[in-house]
């Protein structure tokens, strides 16, 4: 499944790799691409889009 979502407190590229860590907590094997000029997060994974809300929202990128 993959999921597009807007991560609206992605300022820098190392954000985007604070978010795609929180995802491989979820799911090791994810495939994750996190724009901060956008602020789009889209996720290619096996996890429940749940899960990969609350592993965002915990690591402080809550998705609009």
């Amino acid at each position: 499944m993959t999921l597009t979502l807007t991560v609206p407190n992605m300022a820098c590229s190392a954000c985007a790799n604070n978010i795609t860590n929180a995802v491989k907590t979820v799911d090791a094997d994810a495939i994750v691409q996190a724009d901060p000029s956008t602020k789009l997060v889209s996720v290619e994974t096996q996890a429940s889009e749940e899960k990969i809300k609350d592993a965002l929202a915990n690591a402080g990128y809550p998705p609009a």
